[in-house]
């Protein structure tokens, strides 16, 4: 390979939406009856969780957690531009958008060519606006590379990963917004209309007992107390495997490749412990320190139940990142990581070269 980087970022979809949006998940959360009254009190919530509703149900420090998010963004666009990279191969979690009942793979390639693609569509589809007051309906192209795709998926095979593949998405759903929300961030000024660079998506079952159970989001607890769980998603070291495997593919292809993480970390409608209410905090801040200093340990030893407990489902794209740089020997280049109680999911940026 003549070179590869590591990036890892959120796709969170209110950084899509406006400020006074934001925090609508956990407005959700505090209407579902199955919450004890106690639970839902401002005044048992932790004290970064206690400041940022505040009194204005977090309008004003929804502010400032977009300036960190797009600050993250824009630091890693300008390593993608730097690097001028072949391909952008991106990990992402497919939440019940290509894959439902008919069948779920625990990892896909999307073997796509162009697509138009509507960067508003999920905010759209809940009645909500855009940061960019764009119309609803708007559309862009999402670059892909078929033959590329096609390649890798048989490299992969031979390696020891069955791997599924999709030549077409699903009609009458949204492009997985987890790649969408890559797209779309990276190019943030411009809504991801003008992202000059080629994507790989590779979709993980990150949602594994939760994907058709919840289909893939929010569920109040009446919904899930007695919902039949789905088969688990891949463990957290298959996925590391698999990105060294796509690492040691794509080493020989001769491209320049960035390897992408897209996804939060732990979140709030996930972290059924905590009554959907914030994310595992602790949980997410044992794995950064670890990613900070290089400690691998935690990662490679975290087991499955661990990452569903902690609501840290989406996380698996992470283990392939890591996977793909530990293989291909790149550092730490710079990291960062923003917190919340408020915003549903704490949120990662990494740059690995």
């Amino acid at each position: 390979m003549s070179g590869a980087i590591g990036l890892g970022m959120t796709h969170y979809p209110p950084l899509g939406g406006t400020d006074e949006q934001m925090a609508g998940i956990l407005g959700f959360t505090l209407r579902d009856p199955g919450i004890p009254a106690e639970e839902k009190d401002p005044a048992s919530w932790p004290e970064q969780m206690r400041a940022e509703w505040s009194d204005d149900h977090g309008k004003a420090a929804a502010a400032e957690h977009r300036r960190q998010l797009v600050d993250g963004v824009s630091r890693i666009r300008e390593k993608l531009d730097d690097f001028a990279p072949d391909v952008v191969l991106v990990w992402g979690d497919d939440q019940y958008e290509n894959f439902r009942e008919e069948v779920v793979p625990p990892y896909c390639v999307l073997a796509y060519d162009d697509v138009e693609v509507r960067p508003f569509g999920l905010l759209a589809d809940r009645g909500l606006d855009n940061a960019w007051n764009m119309p609803h309906d708007t559309t862009c192209t999402l670059r892909g590379d078929a033959a590329l795709a096609r390649w890798l998926t048989d490299r992969l095979i031979e390696d020891g990963f069955d791997m599924a593949y999709s030549y077409k998405q699903r009609a009458d759903t949204h492009f997985p917004h987890s790649i969408l929300n890559t797209q779309t961030f990276l190019d943030y000024e411009n809504y991801g209309s003008k992202l000059p660079y080629r994507f790989l998506p590779i979709t993980v079952n990150c949602y594994g007992e939760h994907l058709i159970a919840r289909r893939g989001g929010l569920a109040r607890f009446d919904e899930i107390k007695d919902a039949q769980r789905d088969p688990a998603g891949p463990s957290p070291q298959r996925c590391m495997a698999l990105g060294a495997a796509v690492a040691r593919a794509m080493r020989s292809s001769g491209k320049r490749v960035a390897f992408v993480a897209s996804s939060s970390w732990s979140h709030a409608f996930l972290n059924d412990k905590d009554w959907h209410l914030r994310p595992d905090t602790a949980a997410d801040q044992r794995l950064y320190d670890a990613l900070a200093s290089g400690h691998r340990k935690p990662w490679r030893e975290i087991t499955s139940r661990e990452i569903v407990d902690a609501g840290q489902h989406e996380m698996l794209n992470w283990f392939c990142l890591l996977g793909a740089v530990d293989e291909l020997g790149l550092g730490l280049d710079w990291s960062t990581f923003v917190t919340t109680g408020v915003f549903n999911s704490n949120k990662a940026f990494a740059i690995y070269a």
